[in-house]
């Protein structure tokens, strides 16, 4: 019996297709000290006790704390949240990651206090406390770093307070509904400060008030406000519109502000979307004052979400998708094809692409609220460099680090010193993929660029294999494979191509537009090219 050896190889070579820390320090009677401890049993800081009381993993020394260098007070920042604390022992400061400054009373630039102004509150602060708070409310950062005292600083909230301002004009008592202090500073007539009196919560149309401003049917929409208000004759806004509220329904409607929750519809679902009746618009569910047909004036919460989208999908206004062209994951992606976010704006649909070449890769995900789901994406980096060199399915699936997908196809890549062989024709023996295991692949294989470079060939020729087959020849006639007799299969060109597949735009296999090509795969038995069976490859064709 004689065993004849033939080195069967297929090169698949590539293509392209179309919280805040509080420190307490408590003092002890000078009498009952003899050593200064860094930390006491009892898990308290720069301690003058006795020291026994000294937790052992500490520094201590015999003298008081004052004088020594670990427990030296000084002032300590915390950036996150914005407060400064003073006559902190530098060592306290460091266990709670704060910034510490040899300047025990604070007076660096990061401790300047200023007025924060929150809506109609205020607090005297850091600036960094002004930006951590603003964030809080939602609010953008409003710092007076002119306002020196925390007195001035609450007076100046209430120069926000929003009511009626009465003046003169033309021999007339008139009104503007305006804030406090704009009323105080603002009202001029032919260059000449008016006496102002002003009426906190008060509407201009109030009768008490006696002014020439009184009620109508008439509406009006406030910049950087959501919602439809009344409008009286003078041109103030007065209360949220509700038609069962017109003056001669209801006249206390036009006395005080009512607030929003107090108001109609505060409770709906949808914002009051195209109510002829009331204009408590929401615009995070989806409405704004707009133009259209209400029972009195000509204004309506606008809808704003969007309806029928790319995907035949109905959105909320705010949320974003994913848009993909064609199959997407398991290397599934055609060459070609990129990701898409899909964003509902104001009731239109926005695209935005993401990264082309699938350098970035769309994810979508819904978070629950109590008024529904809401679909939230992202165009995010697609880290698919190092999965082929990920050898266990728990690192090759860890979607903290990579993007990747562990095939079961019987295939894996062989590896030269824990990286892979690319192998070549020049090399004796087997290299790149080989029979049997599993391989880790890019979820989303990377695109390439229209053109023959090194990156094309460095990527495409990872998917190459050398495979030696060992064939048994008996001396009376015939012969039989005895090892990786699966390579002499166009099974295993279909398999392999679909390992290329997931390479990048390598292989054989239809681009983004539907062509179908399948010039990126050679197979080749001892040296001699093979002819692929068209039945093969045309299984991977689109329907």
């Amino acid at each position: 019996m004689r065993i004849n050896r033939l080195k069967i190889y297929i090169i698949l070579s590539f293509f392209i297709l179309l919280n805040a820390n509080i420190f307490i320090i408590s003092s002890q009677e000078t009498s009952s000290f003899n050593v200064c401890c860094e930390k006491t049993n009892n898990g308290a800081w720069c301690q003058n006790t006795l020291e026994d009381n000294c937790d052992p993993g500490y520094r201590k020394t015999p003298t008081s704390c004052e004088a020594t260098s670990f427990c030296k007070l000084g002032c300590c920042f915390d950036s996150d949240e914005g407060i400064c604390m003073e006559n902190t022992p530098e060592r306290v400061c460091d266990v709670n990651a704060g910034t510490w400054s040899d300047n025990p009373s604070c007076n660096i630039a990061q401790c300047t206090l200023g007025c924060c102004i929150l809506g109609d509150q205020a607090s005297f602060v850091t600036l960094t406390r002004c930006k951590k708070l603003s964030a809080l409310y939602g609010l953008e950062t409003n710092f007076r770093n002119d306002i020196r005292d925390e007195v001035s600083c609450i007076l100046t909230a209430n120069f926000q307070d929003k009511g009626a301002c009465i003046y003169e004009s033309e021999g007339q008592k008139t009104c503007k509904f305006t804030t406090r202090a704009e009323c105080a500073n603002s009202i001029q007539i032919n260059n000449t400060q008016q006496d102002v009196e002003f009426f906190k919560d008060h509407l201009c149309s109030d009768d008490e008030l006696a002014t020439n401003c009184g009620p109508t049917t008439e509406t009006i929409c406030i910049p950087g406000n959501n919602e439809v208000y009344f409008k009286d004759t003078c041109g103030n806004p007065a209360n949220i519109y509700d038609a069962s509220k017109i003056y001669s329904k209801d006249p206390n409607y036009w006395k005080m502000i009512v607030p929003k929750s107090n108001t109609c519809g505060a409770n709906s679902a949808n914002g009051n979307i195209n109510s002829k009746d009331c204009g408590n618009c929401d615009y995070f569910k989806g409405s704004i004052c707009g133009k259209g047909d209400a029972t009195y004036g000509d204004l309506i919460c606008k809808d704003l979400n969007c309806y029928s989208t790319s995907n035949g999908n109905d959105y909320k206004n705010g949320e974003s998708w994913c848009l993909l062209q064609g199959e997407s994951g398991n290397g599934q992606d055609a060459p070609g094809s990129r990701h898409f976010r899909h964003i509902c704006i104001n009731g239109e649909e926005i695209i935005e692409p993401c990264a082309d070449l699938r350098n970035e890769i769309c994810i979508e995900d819904s978070i629950s609220s109590s008024d529904g789901d809401f679909t939230e994406a992202a165009c995010l980096i697609n880290r698919w460099e190092d999965c082929i060199n990920q050898d266990n399915e728990e690192d090759c699936l860890n979607i903290d680090r990579r993007d990747c997908y562990w095939s079961k196809d019987k295939l894996h890549f062989a590896t030269t010193g824990g990286k892979v062989d690319l192998g070549g024709e020049a090399n004796s023996g087997v290299s790149g993929v080989q029979i049997g295991g599993a391989a880790c692949l890019p979820n989303i294989p990377p695109g390439i660029k229209f053109s023959i470079d090194d990156e094309s060939n460095q990527i495409c020729s990872l998917g190459n294999s050398k495979i030696e087959v060992t064939i048994e020849k008996r001396l009376i006639g015939g012969e039989k494979c005895k090892t990786n007799c699966e390579a002499l299969t166009p099974a295993w060109v279909g398999r392999m191509n679909n390992l290329c597949n997931s390479l990048g735009d390598c292989g054989s296999k239809a681009n983004v537009v539907g062509r179908f090509t399948n010039k990126g795969i050679e197979w080749k038995i001892d040296g001699k090219k093979q002819k692929i069976n068209a039945g093969i490859l045309n299984s991977l064709r689109p329907e």
